[in-house]
């Protein structure tokens, strides 16, 4: 018999004395059916950059590579739920905000955060369809201006949303985009990332990340490609995971633009659908991008 008495209790309590705590990333968005956006897509950019991704639904789309054919909102009794269960147990260090059907889910959520005091918050603003509809009411979008977005560390309009949130016609090329950020600072935001990607006549996609008194541009290589459902998802998840791994924000910006680069460069590799297809969240295998 062996002589060692430590107990097996000892042995555990000393191994994970040892670990580095886990980077838990919420994802509190809309569920997409075709898996390319959404509560989806964030989940994979999470798990690709090297987070633990837990969810809050607030949404079921019937959604597929052709469009969204279904929206059904989740209660708020059942979202409020969620959100406690996930911060009365996981120590959440990021979160990221996509999809929110209306008024009252924005309140909620709004108040939740308030409540678990996240350490770092990401919201993409998801209001306005690839068509160029409003998927939420003016009313809606005021009260996410006053209740949530002053709560963010950084949001991430694409041009069309940057329009809705400041009342401006969208950006249809480099000089009308620059003329937005005084516009988008006037908002009070702590930080912007206005995401140039639907300037197609440009060579390059280029970012502006707006912080109070000074603009970083961000630019790569535009890949000519249809693939490139769920971007705006995946980039915002990705921001959120490098900022719960420790990251600065302009570091996880910088990380998290270089990965959505890179999943969209090797997007046509998958071979999903018959329409606009997803970027490929695990072209590196599980690797995290560095």
């Amino acid at each position: 018999m062996s002589s060692d008495t430590t107990t097996p209790s000892a042995h555990v309590s000393k191994s994970t004395s040892n670990h580095v705590p886990t980077p838990i990333v919420l994802t509190i968005a809309g569920s997409d059916s075709g898996g390319g956006a959404g509560i989806q897509a964030d989940i994979k950019a999470m798990s690709a950059t090297g987070s633990y991704a837990c969810s809050v639904i607030t949404a079921i789309t019937a959604q597929n590579t052709l469009g969204v054919s279904a929206i059904f909102p989740i209660p708020l009794e059942h979202i409020e739920k969620q959100l406690d269960a996930v911060f009365s147990d996981l120590n959440v260090i990021a979160v990221k905000v996509g999809m929110l059907a209306d008024c009252d889910t924005i309140k909620l959520v709004a108040a939740k955060l308030k409540q678990y005091r996240p350490k770092f918050l990401v919201v993409d603003p998801v209001m306005v369809a690839t068509s160029g509809d409003l998927l939420l009411k003016m009313t809606s979008i005021n009260t996410l201006k006053s209740e949530l977005l002053p709560l963010a560390d950084l949001i991430t309009p694409n041009l069309s949303e940057a329009a809705a949130l400041t009342g401006s016609l969208v950006p249809t090329d480099s000089a009308s985009m620059t003329l937005m950020v005084d516009k988008l600072r006037q908002l009070k935001m702590k930080t912007v990332l206005l995401k140039g990607g639907h300037l197609e006549e440009d060579e390059n996609s280029t970012d502006f990340l707006i912080f109070a008194d000074c603009l970083e541009v961000l630019s790569s290589p535009r890949i000519q490609t249809r693939n490139t459902h769920g971007t705006g998802c995946t980039l915002s998840s990705a921001i959120a995971s490098y900022l719960a791994q420790g990251n600065d924000l302009l570091q996880a910006v910088q990380l998290g633009k270089k990965y959505i680069t890179q999943a969209i460069e090797h997007a046509d590799e998958l071979q999903i659908g018959r329409g606009h297809g997803p970027v490929n969240h695990f072209f590196n295998g599980h690797a995290n991008v560095r």
